[in-house]
């Protein structure tokens, strides 16, 4: 971004000739720090806020960058590290009969989104080491994506707002952790917030880059390590069982918090594949999606354009949101606030002109004299373009247009988009196997938090404060978990 300078480059802009000073500058910390090529990684990602598709070559291109440049000074830091974390190694074979590594440790999360970091936030705050494994080579990736839009990390609300958004299931978390606490935990990484117009609450950065610097930062000071493209397969007795780029892993840890979240974008880092490991897991289901449309050819000359003005309705559920038209179908977040019920077989229909009476639309609906239909659209009922396509598309033959199609247009959808082009999910861990800390009941001492765990809530700032809130609460469980077992009181 112009005018902003990247960490160790004091000089040089993206996309401007201090490009190869800034990742030379990100190589010494990727050296220095445990964290240092996630931080690479968020200098790349200040770009995701002006490019949306170049986000994820500039996240390969920086991995590529500090995997080359920097292995000897990680593998350096990294050594220490393990020696001061690690209790101690030692080999051992697998099913298979291949040699693993076996490390014992006090607290494993595996998972580097909101919901994993919140955890090690709380373990590591209470004085606890933690190890983070990913399965990626930088952290968070998904929610830099989610900030690429302004970052609407929460809403404006009660309580009972949230749980009546997420499900009675997070009340206890968000409880604990609501969208005021959200506020003062951002603001005191240094990034100050604000309120908008319809209640979402944003950094004033308006992305997700520099609050996740100052998070990542924190936990390096801590002492957090994170493990990166490390990829849980399961458990093998009381050990996660890994595959690393040095080959299998087995950690035993006293705690384990699971945070792997969903199953949309897999790119980004959450392929659900954790679900074949564990058990009593309801199946996934797109959240927060857009929906597939079986345009006729007229509408390509609208693909792309925003939708806006119109209120769009699913049974008794209205949103007054934008949407744009895609080659595909509908998107945006008119949709998104609507997508459990349409996921659910409610149909969806369109007020073309929510502000005005029946009455009026029916004074306007004319032809006169030679006039054609498409000047009716545009002149006597105001419709911009895209909306004047939508009516041709849904309303059938002119002759049959009436004042109460215009306010209640039926819009025929072809079904959700695919999971993993949808922004969160339904479905996962189902709460019966935990209990109230949200410890697996058949795995004492393993805690499951965020996406993973079986709700949804809509788009708004309610699912990342749903993912920091039960990562907290998983996180606070698995500290209270260690002090009870090392008997202080």
């Amino acid at each position: 971004m112009k005018g902003r300078r990247a960490l160790g480059d004091p000089g040089g802009e993206f996309g401007q000739p201090g490009m190869g000073a800034q990742l030379f500058g990100g190589v010494v910390v990727a050296g220095k720090l445990g964290f240092g090529q996630g931080l690479v990684d968020l200098h790349m990602a200040d770009v995701v806020h002006a490019h949306d598709g170049a986000a994820l070559a500039s996240f390969q291109f920086g991995d590529q960058v500090v995997e080359r440049g920097a292995r000897l000074g990680r593998d350096r830091a990294e050594a220490k590290r393990a020696d001061r974390i690690v209790g101690h190694d030692r080999q051992s074979y697998g099913a298979a009969g291949r040699r693993q590594e076996v490390r014992q440790i006090e607290a494993l999360v595996i998972g580097a989104g909101p919901a994993g970091l919140a955890a090690a936030d709380v373990l590591s705050g209470a004085g606890h080491p933690v190890v983070i494994c990913d399965r990626m080579p930088s952290p968070a990736r998904k929610f830099l994506m989610a900030g690429k839009s302004g970052l609407n990390l929460t809403w404006d609300g009660t309580v009972e707002n949230h749980v009546a958004a997420s499900g009675e299931a997070l009340r206890p978390m968000l409880e604990a952790f609501g969208a005021e606490d959200v506020v003062r935990w951002a603001e005191g990484l240094g990034q100050p917030m604000f309120t908008g117009s319809t209640g979402r609450v944003f950094p004033v950065a308006m992305k997700a880059s520099p609050l996740l610097r100052a998070w990542l930062a924190r936990l390096e000071a801590r002492g957090v390590t994170l493990e990166r493209r490390w990829r849980w397969t399961g458990f093998e007795g009381a050990a996660s069982v890994f595959e690393t780029p040095g080959g299998a892993v087995q950690v035993e840890a006293k705690v384990t918090v699971l945070a792997m979240g969903g199953a949309s974008w897999a790119r980004l880092g959450s392929d659900g594949a954790w679900a074949q490991a564990l058990r009593n897991v309801a199946p996934f289901q797109p959240a927060n999606m857009g929906f597939r449309v079986d345009w006729s050819p007229h509408m390509a000359r609208v693909f792309g354009q925003p939708v806006k003005g119109v209120a769009w309705r699913a049974e008794d559920q209205v949103s007054r949101g934008e949407v744009i038209v895609s080659k595909t179908g509908l998107e945006g977040g008119g949709i998104y606030a609507l997508s459990r019920a349409l996921r659910d077989g409610a149909a969806l229909h369109v007020d073309l002109k929510p502000d005005w009476p029946e009455g009026e639309v029916a004074r306007r609906l004319v032809r006169r004299g030679k006039e054609t239909w498409s000047a009716v659209l545009r002149k006597g009922l105001r419709l911009d373009p895209v909306k004047a396509a939508l009516m041709r598309e849904f309303g059938g033959p002119p002759e049959g247009w009436s004042a109460a199609l215009v306010k209640d247009l039926p819009v025929r959808l072809a079904g959700p988009a695919p999971l993993d082009e949808a922004i969160s999910v339904a479905g996962g861990l189902r709460f019966e196997v935990l209990d109230d800390r949200l410890m697996l009941t058949a795995r004492p001492g393993v805690f499951c938090a965020g996406e993973m765990l079986d709700w949804e809530a809509p788009t708004g700032g309610y699912l990342l404060t749903g993912c920091l809130a039960t990562g907290r609460w998983a996180g606070t469980g698995a500290a209270e978990w260690l002090k009870a077992r090392s008997g202080t009181s």
